[in-house]
């Protein structure tokens, strides 16, 4: 939220009739609305949850499919929102995320003993996750696709795909990529431009070269929380896709590190979940939901380090937009939820469960009583009464 203020404050003052604080204000109503949604998706039980892996994975197949009518609507050359009139539009590739993952998830949870077999493992996974990827590529939004295909990869190597079919995935996967690329010339010009984005820095180059200055500008410690010169205009997409950007420049390159190693604490644990969870669904779904929140978060610094071309995808919990905190914060509350589950946790809970039961109140006089939460042990009430 800082973030999200901070960098969207000068487009906002633009945008809002002056108000500086239109866009951090919508993004905490995302953020109220998201950790509702993900408290639920906390408490709800798993067996509960996976009855809605199902129409989840419809509703997001037909908000996808309602993009190419006249619902749908183009922004930055992707049709790849939804505007149903209201004050917002809706991003369903955001949705299709969560869903494909938690499907794939209760899919193989539910084939477990058939793993071995590596036709098990692709079907049906790769052909109902790969048309979902597919509709994301037609509309024309090839980081999501990327994202898409991540997360397949990432599913089917946790399934026990064997090496010579994973790789043959990864291929396949790498191929039709390169093909999508080669379709639109402007995605050409943005595989060849982010390895020297200032030799067109008025064209092409322009995003990626206005974000490195903005990093360099930064150096060690930064120019100070508000104080980013790149935000005003300079930087197109400073508080979406290229606020790492402005975080290098006002926080420098130890608050930039600190971001860093928070998503690398954040896959470590993610992954430590999946490891030690003894549900299969509950494995799975935290190893999809850490490799596709990794995945993005390596491809959105990578393309504004110009290490990666410029896809447009949001860095997680980051980045301004409801449609894509929201599944995010459902995501983690999940990867809570699953934590519980884990042997020393659920012992520890345990433990916890009992000393609540055993705590004593002081009475009156001085002396300590048994509090009343506890269960009167009924032996020794008969045999003291008797």
């Amino acid at each position: 939220m800082v973030m999200v203020l901070s960098a969207s404050s000068v487009t906002s003052s633009y945008q809002n009739s002056g108000s500086p604080y239109a866009i951090a204000a919508r993004q905490a109503g995302f953020l109220v609305a998201a950790l509702v949604f993900g408290a639920i998706a906390w408490k709800v039980p798993l067996r509960i949850l996976r009855w809605f892996v199902y129409p989840l994975l419809l509703l997001a197949l037909v908000l996808l499919a309602l993009t190419f009518t006249p619902l749908g609507e183009e922004v930055r050359g992707n049709r790849n929102w939804l505007d149903f009139g209201g004050p917002f539009l809706i991003q369903p590739s955001e949705i299709a995320k969560l869903a494909v993952v938690l499907w794939a998830a209760d899919l193989y949870a539910r084939k477990q003993r058939l793993l071995r077999d590596p036709k098990h493992v692709l079907i049906p996974m790769v052909p109902v996750a790969g048309f979902v990827a597919m509709l994301v590529v037609f509309q024309r939004d090839l980081g999501t696709a990327l994202v898409l295909f991540a997360i397949i990869l990432g599913m089917l190597f946790v399934a026990g795909l064997p090496g010579r079919a994973f790789l043959v995935a990864l291929l396949g996967t790498s191929a039709l990529a390169l093909y999508f690329v080669q379709a639109s010339d402007e995605r050409i010009k943005r595989i060849t431009s982010f390895t020297d984005p200032f030799a067109d820095v008025q064209g092409s180059g322009y995003q990626v070269a206005h974000g490195l200055m903005g990093l360099a500008t930064g150096q060690w410690l930064g120019v100070g929380l508000g104080g980013s010169r790149q935000k005003w205009g300079s930087l197109p997409g400073a508080h979406t896709d290229f606020v790492f950007a402005v975080i290098g420049e006002e926080l420098g390159l130890v608050g930039a590190l600190c971001v860093l190693l928070l998503f690398g604490l954040l896959a470590y644990v993610g992954f430590r979940i999946a490891r030690r969870a003894r549900d299969p669904f509950a494995r799975y779904a935290a190893a999809g939901i850490t490799v596709w929140l990794m995945i993005q978060t390596l491809i959105n610094i990578g393309m504004v380090l110009g290490l990666l071309p410029v896809v447009g995808i949001p860095l997680p919990l980051i980045s301004y937009g409801g449609s894509a905190l929201v599944p995010t914060v459902i995501a983690l509350a999940l990867l809570a939820s699953f934590a519980r589950t884990e042997p020393g946790a659920a012992a520890a809970l345990r433990e916890h469960r009992r000393r609540r039961g055993r705590r004593t109140v002081r009475a009156p006089g001085g002396a300590r009583q048994p509090s009343t939460l506890a269960p009167r042990p009924v032996g020794r009430t008969v045999r003291e009464e008797g």
